[in-house]
């Protein structure tokens, strides 16, 4: 535009076209001047060996990772006692699991009935050891980003239908970890409760029609405060846990000091129960290599079904989760035969959930099953 407010035509520059065949251009970030700064190394999770008290939930944590049948374990109690800690230290020493190389669900090279398409098509299976996954499921999270979508990088650029595999891809073989389970909206509750049935994730979106592996250990953490769960997420947990504050002194203290020393040097807290952490490793190896060998008693079976039937639990997942869990912590222990010890002292954690509200009982469930393993497995 000149002083006088004319208008000077401006020559036009050709616009570029993109052919069909071409790619489209695919926009970048720019590149920063100077090489951005390495990040500091994540500090190392607090050792499972390392928590204090809280013996019920490390003990029901450890038999869901001795036997993942058993169904997953729900932690509920007050804030602050440990619940996310314990888990993640789990997840810190868990042994690495063998999985076939660049198979995006971990296939398990040992089972080719639960092998995916991927693995299915390929006639020679290299495998690899892989940490155990642990993953979390946020309560934010979109639908697709739980089971799973359309890969619209490569719908894009390459004119492909190809599947982003999800969250719960992510956590085949392994656990997957929600905490405030509670507070989950009920389209994931309805898609877990599926899922976790089946261990199977089928997709059916975009043009796109997937089935792949998903089992997994389901693990839950809440606050009983801030709403109770739905029914029938409930029950597919196999046990439940109550954890509560510390009331006496010596634990509080033990508890504070422990953490401040993690929060002043991470690595040289978590170095002084390395070998805590390791024995805790073996000894889930040994007892993986043990379970398959490990029978149940008719004695015991018979004493598992007594007490559902005089709690009146419904149906029979009772006495199943009972009897894999009293099989699991008897292999975590390295005894020979499961018996009523190992029953009772599971009891609450595999039926407190499970249990009818008897409006006449003014006591909770863990009174209800703690009356009934002394009134029929006492010895």
């Amino acid at each position: 535009m000149n002083l006088n407010g004319s208008i000077r035509a401006m020559p036009l520059k050709p616009v570029s076209t993109v052919s069909a065949r071409e790619k489209p251009p695919i926009l970048r970030a720019a590149a920063p001047d100077k090489a951005p700064r390495s990040l500091p190394a994540a500090a190392p999770t607090f050792p499972f060996s390392a928590i204090v008290g809280q013996d019920e939930m490390r003990r029901a944590l450890l038999i869901a990772a001795v036997d993942p049948s058993v169904g997953g374990v729900l932690v509920f109690g007050d804030r602050g006692t440990g619940k996310s800690t314990a888990i993640r230290g789990l997840a810190a020493l868990l042994p690495p699991m063998a999985a076939v190389v660049g198979c995006p669900y971990a296939c398990d090279p040992g089972r080719p009935a639960e092998h995916c398409h991927h693995c299915r098509e390929q006639a020679v299976l290299p495998a690899e050891s892989v940490p155990v996954p642990v993953v979390d499921l946020p309560l934010g999270a979109t639908e697709d980003r739980v089971v799973g979508a359309l890969d619209l990088e490569r719908a894009l650029t390459r004119g492909e239908k190809a599947f982003e595999p999800g969250l719960l891809a992510r956590a085949n073989r392994g656990f997957l970890y929600i905490d405030e389970v509670n507070l989950l909206e009920d389209h994931l509750v309805d898609l877990l409760l599926d899922v976790a049935a089946s261990g199977v994730n089928t997709v059916e979106r975009e043009g796109l029609s997937i089935r792949h592996p998903a089992r997994f250990v389901l693990v839950g953490s809440g606050n009983p405060e801030e709403g109770e769960l739905r029914p029938q997420l409930l029950d597919r947990f196999g046990l439940a846990v109550e954890v509560t504050t510390p009331t006496d002194l010596p634990t509080r203290i033990d508890v504070v000091r422990r953490r401040d020393a993690y929060e002043r040097d991470p690595a040289a807290f978590c170095a002084g129960y390395a070998k805590a952490d390791r024995a805790i490793r073996k000894a889930l190896t040994a007892a993986r290599a043990r379970l398959p060998g490990l029978s149940v008693p008719d004695a015991t079976l018979e004493a598992a079904a007594r007490l559902c039937l005089a709690l009146g639990t419904d149906g029979l997942r009772g006495e199943l989760t009972l009897m894999r869990t009293a099989r699991a912590l008897a292999a975590y222990e390295g005894a020979e035969t499961v018996d009523l010890d190992h029953l009772a002292r599971i009891a609450p954690s595999a039926l407190r959930h499970r249990l009818r509200r008897n409006p006449l009982d003014e006591s909770g469930s863990t009174a209800r099953v703690a009356r009934a393993v002394e009134d029929l497995l006492a010895p």
